[in-house]
C-alpha cells in the first residue's frame, strides 16, 4: 500500500458513488453505457476470484466486495429498475462490447505471469478493463451533451487508472525494481483512451462551459 494506490482506490470508489448518486437520486442513467457497466462486472468477478483462496487484509477484502456489489447493483438498476431503465440511451449505446471479450481472453492465455486459473483470469481482467470504457466513450461522443455527474464519473474513472500507473512506477523504484509489464501496458492503453476526454473535460472546466465532445 502507498499513497498513490490509496488515492487510486478512493478515486475509483468516488466515481462509483457519483454514478450511484445519479441513478438513485435522479432516477436516471441517461448518458451511461450499460455495456461498459456489464464489462466492469466481468472485470471484477474475474479479478477478485482470489477472494475464495487468499486473504491479504480486511481493507483489501472490503474493497473487492464493494466493487463487485456496486457494479452488479448498477447493472441491475439499468436493466430492471422500472424507472431508471426507461432513461437508458439504448439507441446510442451501440458499441458491440462482446467483441472485446474473446480477444482479451485469448491474449491472457498467451501473455500472463503464471499459467493458473486465477492468474489467467486476473490478466484477462486487466486487458478487459483497459478497453471496457470504449462503449461509454462512444456513447458520450454520440450524445455529445454530457451532464455534470456523468462527466465527473468518467473523469474520476480515468484518474483512478492514471493514479494506479503512478503506483506501479513508485513500486518499481521501492520494491527491488520488479517489472510489471502487464499492468503497466494495460494501464497505459486505458489512460490513453481517456486522453481526448480529459482534454475536453479540463477545457470545459477552465472555461466554465458545459462539457461537449466532438462528433
Amino acid at each position: 500500500m502507498n499513497v498513490f494506490r490509496l488515492a487510486g482506490d478512493m478515486t475509483h470508489l468516488l466515481s462509483i458513488v457519483i454514478l450511484l448518486l445519479k441513478i438513485r437520486t435522479m432516477k436516471s442513467c441517461a448518458g451511461i453505457s450499460l455495456k461498459t457497466q456489464e464489462l466492469y462486472v466481468i472485470v471484477f468477478l474475474a479479478r477478485y476470484l482470489d477472494l475464495f483462496t487468499k486473504y491479504f487484509s480486511l481493507y483489501n477484502t472490503i474493497m473487492k466486495l464493494v466493487f463487485i456489489a456496486t457494479s452488479i447493483s448498477i447493472v441491475w438498476y439499468m436493466r430492471y429498475h422500472k424507472v431508471v431503465k426507461q432513461t437508458y440511451s439504448k439507441d446510442q449505446d451501440t458499441f458491440r462490447h462482446y467483441f472485446l471479450l474473446l480477444p482479451c481472453f485469448l491474449l491472457a492465455l498467451v501473455i500472463h505471469r503464471n499459467f493458473t486459473v486465477t492468474e489467467v483470469l486476473w490478466t484477462f481482467s486487466l486487458y478487459l478493463e483497459a478497453v471496457a470504457i470504449l462503449p461509454q466513450l462512444v456513447l458520450l461522443q454520440t450524445s455529445r451533451n454530457i451532464d455534470n455527474l456523468t462527466g465527473n464519473y468518467v473523469f474520476l474513472l480515468g484518474a483512478y487508472r492514471a493514479l494506479y500507473l503512478v503506483n506501479w512506477v513508485y513500486r518499481f523504484f521501492t520494491e527491488n525494481h520488479q517489472l510489471r509489464l502487464i499492468p503497466w501496458l494495460s494501464g497505459l492503453v486505458q489512460t490513453a483512451l481517456y486522453a481526448d476526454f480529459f482534454y475536453y473535460y479540463i477545457k470545459s472546466w477552465k472555461n466554465n462551459e458545459k462539457l461537449q465532445l466532438p462528433a
